[in-house]
């Protein structure tokens, strides 16, 4: 019962996060000569209410995959994601019209890789993680995903249309991915009293994902002003989860009872997801049709433009 309810859950966070990219894209459009987003044109967003629905929907996504990583582990979580493609493929279609059948295999492939992937990881039971905070693990993870982060952010820097907002969306990604196990971590400390709220670790811990929320939640936002919806989940989908298994199973322990047979199906799974990604990727009409950026009009400041 606990597994089938921590699947509806991240299911239906998955469903927030995918329409809140639609909303927040159909809000933030592309300068010609720049397509970044900076702070004026930010303040600009917060009078947009299409963009404040989406940020909404985003927190409730949040809160349900919180709720979701509380329940069990990481592992089984994050891939459950993967699900925000095809629903924001779905949403995306212009004009009510039938999806190609490129974009139809691509999401059939997101669905399956996540079932295999689920599948396979519970079937072996992963450990909880139950012993004191690993605070020098944290700490060492955090360093790295924040030095990986920095240099995808001077990849986007140097660089626009869609290597930009591939660079920002998986920056963004690696940041959720460590706030999804830092958040696992956390959480069994204080459920099984391991720690307090209060105690020096769990504090710093908190810290760093708000620091890694607020830069994750950035370049995604940038990521939305360079490029296509689905270009842009599909990073986050992809790479959040494999961030997050990685440190889940290797920074807490959780992959003590998975054995080589469940490795290799969740690894199969995983590429089937990857490869149902990069055809959503290709194939979605807002990903294979660019157009030039608009000229500002009548509506006011031009952010971004629709792809």
């Amino acid at each position: 019962m606990s597994l089938l309810l921590t699947v509806v859950l991240a299911a239906a966070g998955a469903g927030c996060f995918a329409l809140a990219a639609v909303l927040q894209h159909g809000a933030v459009r592309v300068p010609g000569s720049r397509p970044s987003l900076d702070l004026a044109g930010f303040l600009d967003l917060l009078r947009r209410p299409s963009w404040l629905l989406g940020i909404g929907l985003a927190a409730g996504g949040a809160a349900l995959h919180a709720v979701a990583l509380v329940l069990a582990p990481v592992s089984v979580v994050q891939p459950i994601g993967v699900l925000a493609v095809p629903i924001a493929v779905l949403l995306g279609l212009r004009n009510g019209g039938r999806p190609a059948a490129a974009v139809l295999t691509g999401s059939a492939a997101c669905v399956g890789g996540v079932a295999l992937v689920v599948r396979f990881t519970a079937a072996a039971n992963p450990v909880e993680a139950t012993g004191a905070l690993p605070g020098r693990s944290l700490l060492i993870a955090g360093a790295l995903a924040a030095t990986v982060v920095l240099l995808l952010a001077a990849v986007a820097a140097r660089t626009s249309g869609r290597l930009r907002c591939l660079a920002c969306a998986v920056g963004g990604a690696v940041a959720f991915g460590l706030v999804a196990a830092t958040v696992r971590a956390v959480s069994r400390q204080l459920a099984t009293a391991a720690a307090g709220p209060f105690d020096q670790a769990v504090l710093v811990a908190a810290a760093g994902v708000v620091v890694a929320l607020l830069t994750g939640g950035w370049l995604v936002q940038q990521a939305f002003a360079s490029g296509p919806p689905a270009v842009v989940v599909a990073a986050l989908t992809v790479v959040d989860p494999v961030v997050a298994v990685a440190l889940g199973t290797g920074l807490l322990g959780e992959g003590a009872g998975l054995g080589t047979g469940a490795v290799l199906g969740m690894a199969g799974g995983a590429l089937v997801a990857a490869g149902g990604v990069a055809l959503l990727a290709r194939h979605h009409p807002d990903a294979a049709t660019r157009t030039p950026a608009r000229p500002a009009d009548d509506r006011g400041p031009v952010l971004a433009g629709r792809s």
